[in-house]
């Protein structure tokens, strides 16, 4: 399978390959988050839905779990399962409705919801760096290498 690295140096360059990816990933697919707290998740994921045409605010669901983003033809719904107390109370979130439409999924501490979600187009993993952070972008399927494919770099 295809992996891109990158080092970015900031908030500008994080939400900057967001809205890159948010062109390849054409408002589908489940993307998986991951990082330390801090590392730029909800940074990459503002990138990506706002580069969709979203112009408001984009903040982590920490506490709602899910934050939907409805577009003409497609949705975005954010997922952060730091809260999650058991993989199971996924199905109270209702989350196979969002996944059968088809939409964008990107899911943030995918490790808190395992068993119970399903598999990844695209694993990025953020790690914070003495400047910036490190992307690592792994690719799972055939539509995740075609992603992965798009960006610059990639290897």
């Amino acid at each position: 399978m295809k992996r891109y690295v990158q080092v970015l140096e900031d908030d500008q360059a994080t939400e900057a390959l967001g809205r890159q990816l948010s062109g390849l990933l054409a408002g589908k697919g489940v993307v998986y988050l991951t990082g330390e707290l801090g590392a730029g998740k909800t940074t990459l994921a503002r990138g990506i839905i706002r580069g969709m045409g979203h112009s408001g605010a984009v903040k982590s669901p920490t506490f709602t779990l899910v934050e939907p983003y409805e577009f003409a033809t497609q949705a975005v719904y954010h997922f952060d399962l730091y809260r999650l107390e058991d993989p199971g109370e996924l199905e109270y979130l209702g989350m196979d409705d969002y996944l059968e439409a088809g939409d964008l999924c990107l899911i943030e501490w995918p490790d808190r919801g395992a068993g119970h979600l399903p598999a990844w187009d695209l694993s990025i993993e953020l790690v914070v760096l003495d400047e910036g952070r490190k992307v690592l972008i792994n690719a799972n399927t055939a539509f995740g290498e075609q992603i992965c494919g798009g960006l610059v770099d990639c290897r």
